[in-house]
């Protein structure tokens, strides 16, 4: 996890925002912060313990402190003693003990407060390992010629950057995107596809999209303004048909949605019933393993289909747990422009 990830995180916390310089060029300058607007240019230096020696020898080869016109030295430990912090603050220095607490004074603002405690674990070894990595992998995937900067892509996934950084360096040390990142190839799809949910919900009904009453509402099936709201998004293989993969529908195909949490599913399966038998499946569901599911979805003319679809990429990766047919759909789908085959 490198070391301005963490500060940011921090920081973040306390509603301060830091970032790397604009030039991107090194010139003793790691981070700029910019309370009310002022840029403070921040000096980082990496260390496991900091004892009142290791501070005072750190303070004397720094550059001229935060209040001589110089960076503001930030030592990031995952240690920092009593005598050591009282050191770096009388020295308009700053030090962000990991184990809670973060401090920096210049002779333009003070910080002095506790965050959340950094968990000492090992590398992440797989990518993909929790829900975070789903999302930054699926994200990447909708747009795999993009890149991601890691601040971006965390205010989007509202996931700290130092989390989303460590995913990603997994990722490039995996070679599934260049550093850049780019997607390079297929390989991250397929690994997704690996993580990718099948278990379903069957209910007795389905709702019906014309219809405003307060059971439609309380189903937050999300018709109304599609491309920005959360709603259902109808996915697997009737959405494939939708799109024009060479695929067959037929005409009481079971409709399967992805349904934005838990409670949805609580109310879905108490106000149209759970099936209890294959002959009495009107639908299937299944709560969206990623935000972007039900929140990215795609309207097709009305006079086309009425069910909003799940993007293509989402749709894909569940044709692609049919190791026969589906993975057959698959090969031979080459979607519209609009969106990427990453398959």
């Amino acid at each position: 996890m490198d070391t301005e990830a963490l500060v940011v995180d921090a920081l973040l916390q306390l509603g301060v925002e830091a970032r790397l310089p604009d030039d991107g060029s090194d010139g003793g300058v790691d981070l700029v912060l910019d309370p009310d607007g002022v840029g403070i240019q921040i000096e980082l230096k990496r260390r496991s313990l900091v004892s009142e020696g290791v501070a005072a020898q750190l303070l004397e080869a720094s550059r001229p402190p935060g209040g001589s016109g110089g960076p503001l030295l930030l030592i990031v430990a995952d240690r920092v003693t009593e005598t050591a912090r009282k050191l770096l603050t009388e020295h308009r220095a700053g030090y962000y003990d990991l184990r809670g607490r973060i401090a920096l004074r210049s002779s333009r603002f003070v910080i002095d407060a506790e965050v959340s405690p950094v968990t000492r674990r090992g590398e992440r070894t797989r990518a993909l390992s929790g829900k975070a990595g789903l999302e930054v992998a699926t994200t990447l995937l909708m747009e795999p010629q993009a890149g991601a900067a890691v601040r971006e892509l965390a205010r989007r996934l509202g996931r700290s950057p130092s989390t989303v950084s460590e995913v990603l360096a997994t990722l490039r040390h995996d070679g599934l995107v260049d550093a850049t990142n780019v997607v390079t190839d297929a390989q991250l799809f397929w690994q997704v596809a690996e993580r990718w949910p099948a278990r379903r919900t069957y209910l007795a009904k389905l709702p019906d999209p014309g219809d405003g009453n307060g059971v439609t509402r309380s189903l937050r099936l999300g018709l109304r303004d599609v491309r920005n709201e959360t709603g259902w998004a109808l996915t697997d293989t009737t959405a494939a048909a939708a799109y024009g993969a060479p695929v067959a529908v037929r005409a009481d195909q079971l409709l399967d949605f992805f349904i934005p949490d838990q409670a949805v599913l609580r109310r879905a399966t108490t106000l149209l019933g759970a099936a209890s038998t294959p002959v009495q499946t009107r639908a299937a569901v299944r709560v969206a393993p990623v935000a972007a599911v039900c929140t990215r979805r795609v309207d097709l003319p009305p006079e086309l289909w009425q069910w909003p679809l799940a993007h293509p990429l989402f749709v894909a990766l569940d044709l692609a747990q049919d190791e026969g047919r589906g993975r057959e759909i698959l090969d031979a789908w080459r979607p519209d422009p609009r969106w990427a085959r990453v398959w």
